[in-house]
């Protein structure tokens, strides 16, 4: 055996052990700020309640009943029907399926995306990070919201069937998110590249595609977990405003923005609350809930924050 793999083998356990630390000294940063543990407790519980509540309901085959339109909640429908007769409770856990989904698949299409982007033109820089960042600030000079809009009327004017609306949506926002991110990304590669452990990777002759994957990404992913955290929240927001508008996930598919677009009128915003409160109250507490915990993510792995 020879000194250098003597040598490796003495460092690979104090490399992990260094990790181990480090991961748990973060973790027990995280248990001390009990409104961020709160906040995840309360993400957890909306995913619980969402993917596996309709396996336990009765009313999961969503079957029209005409007697029981528009009930109000008892303990027959803890929530109320809706015009058709459908369990509210059953269509609130049955759309945060939907709403979750896309809102937790856009993220990590941002993630992807803006992370290999920002990465390439922060290493390479030259005609490869004046293309990327000017298509960037090209989207992002274009307001959001109304650029989802568009996308969405495009998607109705075409005619694209409803089951697949949804993962158009995911790629619809993921485009809207992957600039803030790419330029993120980008000025964190600018500043690591002139650090010393990437000279010394430089003297070694190492390939490009290790140093990126190896080096300097590792060193960024705490601050991408910060901010795909709370992009979820946002995500799911975009996406319940386009369903609200019918430019999203379209019906009988329920999201939490088409079946507040249920009560669109005075009769049922007045008289019949239930439509429209438990769906609201559900993109409430969960992108709060998100919010939270992002902070609290932000506060113990960002190490620019002051604790």
């Amino acid at each position: 055996m020879t000194v250098d793999s003597r040598l490796a083998g003495l460092r690979e356990p104090q490399v992990q052990r260094q990790k181990s630390s480090l991961f748990r000294q973060s973790l027990k940063r995280l248990m001390k700020n009990k409104l961020a543990v709160a906040g995840f407790g309360v993400v957890v519980f909306m995913f619980a309640l969402c993917f596996i509540g309709p396996f336990f309901s009765p009313y999961a085959d969503n079957k029209i009943n005409m007697a029981m339109m528009n009930k109000a909640p008892s303990l027959q429908h803890l929530l109320g029907t809706d015009a058709l007769g459908r369990d509210i409770l059953t269509r609130v856990m049955q759309a945060g399926r939907i709403s979750l989904t896309v809102g937790l698949a856009s993220m990590v299409l941002s993630v992807f995306i803006g992370a290999l982007l920002g990465a390439v033109a922060g290493y390479y820089r030259g005609i490869a990070d004046q293309i990327i960042m000017r298509i960037a600030d090209l989207l992002m000079t274009i307001p959001g919201l109304p650029l989802l809009f568009i996308f969405g009327a495009l998607l109705s004017e075409w005619k694209v069937p409803t089951d697949y609306r949804m993962y158009i949506v995911m790629l619809m926002l993921s485009i809207v998110n992957w600039p803030g991110l790419a330029r993120m990304v980008r000025g964190q590669m600018l500043s690591l590249r002139e650090r010393e452990f990437m000279q010394a990777a430089v003297v070694l002759g190492l390939r490009d595609s290790r140093k990126l994957f190896h080096h300097l990404l590792p060193n960024v992913v705490p601050l991408l977990i910060v901010m795909a955290t709370l992009n979820i929240g946002g995500a799911i927001l975009s996406e319940s405003v386009l369903s609200f508008f019918g430019l999203g996930v379209m019906p009988p598919t329920p999201t939490w923005g088409n079946m507040i677009d249920a009560a669109n009128n005075m009769i049922d915003f007045q008289d019949h609350p239930w439509l429209w409160i438990p769906p609201g109250l559900s993109i409430f507490a969960t992108v709060i809930a998100i919010n939270i915990f992002g902070d609290g993510l932000r506060d113990v792995l960002d190490p620019k924050q002051k604790r």
